[in-house]
């Protein structure tokens, strides 16, 4: 694209802004086909859903593409100190040394606990995590967890799994202005014009898995998203016109016959 550069995390390059996640498919197959179709270089796991122990068993790990980057994640904890240990021992059993953070604080909302999780981030970026911490479009916690030591900040668009679109542009917009490490939309997004207005906000990545999974057609709807990324990032980068409240000629009136 004209004028873009690549997504760069902790100094990390990826091709593609779109981030997928592994749960919720009809099978491990319609999974690795969804993965291929949305040209996404990063997929999340969640840690406490796979089996990481014992490698000799199958395990969703086995249909992931080699060349693609897994992202663990902390998935279903509810203090810090249970995603911190989650976290360890995804980096024990040779994962990575990076989280997709999450220490969730409302069993029915899904909604972050936040004050946990500044307090995991900073735990485990002394432990040399590379850490993308899940929260709310709140300025301030995005900030307190860049200072926390936060590769990335990761609002949310609405709470997980709910397909909303995004909630609060003008929050968007502000942690954009503001954030000193890239920005990636994460939850809540439900088709491809929801991933493209994430974009269009001047959102790094977006990051989502019911949308595709939950799809009638996951592979489709992938290869949807994939688009719609592209198309929102241009977008961003060519500057929208202006909104006005009334007509503007798309043809010049100057010269016309008759004036």
């Amino acid at each position: 694209m004209p004028g873009d550069t690549s997504l760069v995390i902790a100094g990390r390059t990826f091709k593609s802004r779109l981030i997928i996640g592994t749960g919720k498919y009809p099978s491990h197959a319609v999974m690795a086909q969804a993965h291929a179709a949305s040209g996404a270089d990063m997929v999340t796991v969640a840690l406490r859903r796979v089996n990481i122990s014992d490698r000799s068993k199958e395990s969703l790990l086995d249909y992931i593409d080699p060349n693609i980057f897994i992202l663990p994640n902390t998935a279903g904890c509810y203090t810090a100190d249970e995603a911190i240990r989650t976290a360890r021992l995804g980096r024990e059993a040779g994962l990575s040394n990076w989280v997709k953070l999450e220490v969730i604080g409302d069993e029915r909302t899904l909604f972050p606990d936040n004050e946990a999780l500044i307090e995991a981030t900073r735990v485990l970026v002394r432990e040399g995590f590379v850490v993308l911490p899940y929260t709310n479009d709140d300025l301030i916690a995005c900030r307190k967890l860049e200072d926390a030591g936060a590769s990335a900040v990761m609002p949310l668009a609405a709470p997980i799994g709910s397909g909303l679109g995004i909630q609060n542009a003008n929050n968007i917009r502000i942690i954009r202005e503001f954030a000193r490490v890239p920005m990636i939309i994460d939850a809540g997004v439900g088709t491809a014009s929801d991933a493209a207005l994430a974009m269009e906000l001047g959102a790094d990545g977006v990051l989502m898995n019911t949308a595709i999974a939950g799809a009638q057609e996951p592979v489709a709807m992938a290869e949807a998203m994939k688009h719609a990324v592209i198309a929102g990032r241009l977008a961003y980068l060519s500057g929208r016109i202006p909104r006005k409240s009334y007509a503007t000629a798309s043809s010049p009136v100057e010269g016309m016959v008759g004036r």
